[in-house]
């Protein structure tokens, strides 16, 4: 049987579509967000790989040193992205290799390194910051404004209702512990 090339792939989604009794809204709405963000994101690694010959964890890297002159350390870096210290050093290794990230010690404190972007590495990730804004405007480009608005306005909403969740359970487990302390 010939598949045509234009074809949807196998995604979470989609195999969960297959039996949809099996599988509540909510576990569905998950599992859309979940193939969105994921179809988003791979289109975005392949197009910094094809363009750019770059990761997206050095695009990322770069886009946190980009908003500061007087530059980061490792650890606010590895905080802003959500990642490890060990992360964060891998990646910075091959930046400062290529000329694009420049590692200094803190004056107070040796053991601490600054990052900064180089006028290389600022240029560079200008460059490609343009192209990743319009590849994302590409990418929605099938919703017209008010769908964008009315689309950021509920996962905003979205975002509320998980942190009220997480805080929620949060505080249910620190209930649980003190009642056992009791």
């Amino acid at each position: 049987m010939d598949t045509p090339s234009s074809a949807l792939m196998l995604d979470r989604e989609t195999k969960a579509s297959e039996r949809p009794g099996d599988h509540k809204d909510e576990l569905r709405l998950w599992l859309r967000l979940l193939t969105c963000s994921t179809l988003i994101e791979t289109e975005i690694r392949n197009r910094l790989r094809e363009e750019f010959k770059t990761t997206l964890p050095r695009f990322d890297l770069m886009a946190q040193l980009d908003k500061t002159v007087v530059g980061m350390t490792v650890g606010e870096v590895s905080q802003r992205l959500m990642v490890s210290n060990g992360n964060v050093t891998a990646v910075v290794a091959g930046l400062v290799t290529d000329g694009l990230v420049d590692k200094r010690s803190a004056p107070q404190d040796r053991r601490v390194q600054i990052l900064t972007l180089t006028a290389q590495g600022r240029k560079a990730f200008r460059a490609m910051a343009e192209r990743h804004e319009s590849w994302i405007a590409e990418l929605f480009a099938g919703l017209d404004q008010p769908e964008i608005g009315q689309l950021f306005r509920l996962l905003g909403e979205t975002k509320t209702s998980l942190h009220r969740a997480i805080a929620g359970r949060a505080k249910d487990a620190a209930d649980g512990a003190a009642k056992g302390d009791a």
